[in-house]
Formats: structure tokens, C-alpha cells, sequence
């Protein structure tokens, strides 16, 4: 999959990382930076993004933190008929969901799709303590993965505590945003979605680990 990715300033350096790390290994993802110093209004957005650029993308990632270059990324896209996730972007257009690890699952994101998005675990038990934990899918910022270690042979309410606590120290959105309705900042958010991906798949290893024993 040809995956372009859009950041500012660093903005989207963490994400890149994860896709590196643990996304599919047939993908081809192309940077661009756009790191000059910017006015605060851009009336000609196409001067810093242009068709050319975009158009032969399967896939763009819109870390941007400019309004003016955001917008027109996600319109340009649209236009196009380019899929785009805009992660905590306000948009009508392309999929804008709250966190990276707040997007569900579509069809038109392919591969990217599946391995990134809200999180699922597969989980081992033995005497109600986590023996063994994969990913199946989590953050592009790796936040998923790089706690597994410390709550492998960790029982699970106490896994259930330390697990999201865990990924909001790894997570990288800005904790100040805050959403209207539910009153969360993403780094809240990302540790309640993860939390509840490590305790449905607890329960679905307890009840496979039951039936196996009838």
C-alpha cells in the first residue's frame, strides 16, 4: 500500500515510527514535511500541497497542525478520492476520529485499517494471570505494543489498572484537548479504549479456557 504521510514540525514523528515498527512490511510510506516557518493565515494552501503530490497515494495521513494546510489536505484528498484520517480534526470529510487509537475499522483503509486503529488484544491466562499477550491491533504511535512487556505475568486486575496507565505515559497527543462531550483528553481516552481491549480479551480467553476444560 503507498501510504503518504503529512507532518509539521516533528508533528507526526511518532506515528512514522510506529508504521515502521509495526505495520505491514509490503507498504511503502512516503514523508512529507513541511517544517518552514508559517503565517498564521495561508490564503493559497495549494502552494505548499499540490495535486501532483498526492494524487498516486492509496492512503494519506494527515499529521498536520496548520488549519489552513489541513483543511485543504482533506479537501484535496476528497476531491481526489483519496481515503484520509485526520486524527482529531474537525472534518466532514476523510476519517477524523477523536485519537489514532480511537478509528474503527473500513474497508477503503485496507491493510492500515486492520493493523492500526482501536485496539485488540489476544491474551494467554493461567490462574488469572496474563502468561502471553499479542496485538492484533493498536496505535500507530506504538503505545499499544511497547507495554506488553510489563503486563505479561501481571494477574489481571492488576493488569486492568497498570495497562492503561502504562499507555497514557507512551502516548504522544496533546493532553489539552479536550472533547466536549465526554470531557476526555485523548491521553484519558487512549487508556480507557486500551483497557477495555485488554479486558475483552481476558474475558474471551477465560471463556475459550473454560469451554476447553468441559
Amino acid at each position: 500500500m503507498q501510504i503518504l504521510v503529512f507532518e509539521q514540525n516533528g508533528s507526526g514523528r511518532n506515528k512514522i515510527e510506529g508504521l515502521q515498527r509495526f505495520g505491514n512490511a509490503d507498504d511503502e510510506v512516503t514523508v512529507v514535511a513541511i517544517d518552514e516557518q508559517l503565517p498564521e493565515f495561508i490564503d493559497d494552501p495549494e502552494l505548499y500541497i499540490k495535486p501532483v503530490t498526492v494524487r498516486n497515494a492509496e492512503l494519506v495521513l494527515n499529521y498536520l497542525s496548520h488549519p489552513d494546510l489541513s483543511h485543504h489536505l482533506i479537501e484535496l484528498c476528497s476531491r481526489l478520492e483519496i481515503p484520509v484520517v485526520s486524527s482529531g480534526k474537525h472534518n466532514d470529510k476523510g476519517y477524523t476520529p477523536f485519537t489514532c487509537c480511537g478509528l474503527g475499522r473500513h474497508k477503503k483503509l485496507a491493510g492500515y485499517g486492520e493493523r492500526f486503529g482501536f485496539p485488540e488484544y489476544q491474551v494467554e491466562l493461567s490462574q488469572g494471570i496474563i502468561r502471553d499477550i499479542k496485538v492484533i491491533r493498536g496505535a500507530p504511535c506504538g503505545a499499544t505494543w511497547d507495554v506488553l512487556a510489563e503486563v505479561t505475568g501481571v494477574p489481571v486486575a492488576e493488569a486492568l489498572i497498570l495497562l492503561p496507565r502504562l499507555v497514557q505515559y507512551h502516548c504522544t497527543a496533546d493532553p489539552g484537548r479536550f472533547d466536549p462531550v465526554t470531557g476526555k483528553s485523548p491521553v484519558h481516552y487512549a487508556g480507557y479504549v486500551h483497557r477495555a481491549a485488554l479486558q475483552k480479551a481476558c474475558a474471551r480467553a477465560q471463556q475459550k479456557k473454560e469451554q476447553g476444560e468441559k
